[in-house]
């Protein structure tokens, strides 16, 4: 009888996503679908909250809310991509505001991809892909293993 040793567990990496916005129905709806397509989902309420949760939980990518109470997501956004623990994180800035300017004044202020909303679930989720993969494709030691867009 030959021994027979287990075959090794593979565990697919979750890339974990910090959700930072100010309403609890946005937080639980996104949260959810993100939950189901692969991501493992932390939630932030303001400003002051996200950099908080940011620094202690090191998420793979952020999804930042521009228009947040106590602290909006602009300076957010600032402040993360000025501190060293959390700079490298890339940060797609969700804003209601469909106004000329806004998508680049974001990317000033640090976001890495932007998107209107409210927008559909899908729609979110191809964004952090594609922010992702364009990380991925810069920095592959230090990507989680990205969720297929089957399990979606």
């Amino acid at each position: 009888m030959t021994d027979m040793l287990p075959a090794p567990r593979v565990q697919i990496v979750r890339p974990r996503v910090l959700l930072v916005d100010d309403y609890p129905d946005a937080r639980e709806m996104y949260g959810e679908y993100l939950e189901i397509s692969g991501f493992d989902v932390i939630e932030a309420a303001n400003g002051f909250e996200a950099l908080r949760r940011a620094a202690d939980d090191n998420p793979d990518i952020i999804l930042m809310d521009l228009s947040l109470p106590l602290m909006d997501g602009w300076e957010a956004t600032r402040r993360l991509k000025a501190d060293v623990r959390t700079a490298s994180i890339p940060v797609v800035g969700l804003t209601g505001q469909a106004l000329a300017g806004t998508s680049e004044g974001a990317r000033a202020a640090g976001c890495d991809g932007f998107v209107i909303k409210p927008c559909l679930p899908e729609d979110l989720v191809r964004e952090i892909r594609r922010v992702l993969n364009l990380r991925a494709a810069l920095l592959p030691a230090a990507s989680p293993t990205l969720p297929s867009a089957s399990t979606s």
